[in-house]
């Protein structure tokens, strides 16, 4: 594979990320004879990336590295790579990332990715929830990945959730799941709009 052929290393700047909370990744994918140099943003907000590469056995376009303007939670293509036959590629390469958006930044297609939100969310489907199925639709639609735990399959853990909520409510009788967002437990919440509401806050 050519995974195992080249050496790689890597140095990033970054200039103006009050707003990031989250580094953009470059990543690889191997594709015959070329190695496709990809930019993820795992942030909620657009940025601007300028990724220049350096090294031998292999060849790149002579054009001048621009920001390109990687979206908010999403994938975009940097640079190809063409490797030259029977060598083994060694390249560095340097990322330079900006989230004041200039006007100037190249607009490339890019591919919309799931992303982690800043606090971890378990959501567990109660036996008789009502408002589970349009929730987790929602979900399905959003830009977020969260965990989610069906407690019938589950006892050990509706158990212990039981002793936290205490016999003054039994789980059975929820008719919304019951979210755990940042360690918090929360059984009131049926809309996927409380969720980010609460997501927001400090």
């Amino acid at each position: 594979m050519i995974g195992k052929l080249f050496s790689l290393c890597f140095f990033i700047s970054l200039f103006s990320v009050s707003a990031q909370e989250r580094p953009v990744r470059i990543i690889e994918k191997d594709i015959p004879n070329r190695i496709a140099l990809y930019a993820v943003n795992q942030n909620e907000h657009d940025l601007d990336v300028k990724l220049t590469v350096s090294g031998t056995n292999f060849r790149q376009s002579r054009a001048k590295p621009r920001f390109i303007r990687v979206p908010g939670a999403s994938k975009v293509l940097m640079k190809t790579l063409v490797l030259f036959r029977d060598k083994k590629p060694s390249y560095t390469f340097k990322i330079e990332v900006n989230d004041s958006l200039s006007n100037r930044a190249l607009k490339k297609e890019y591919e919309k990715i799931k992303i982690k939100p800043h606090k971890p969310v378990v959501i567990y489907l109660t036996a008789n929830c009502e408002s589970c199925d349009s929730l987790l639709a929602d979900i399905k639609k959003s830009v977020y990945i969260f965990d989610t735990l069906n407690l019938a399959e589950n006892p050990h853990i509706k158990d212990q959730l039981q002793i936290a909520f205490g016999e003054g409510e039994p789980i059975d009788s929820l008719k919304t799941p019951i979210l755990n967002i940042g360690g918090k437990l929360y059984t009131r919440i049926e809309k996927y709009d409380e969720i980010l509401e609460i997501l927001q806050k400090e």
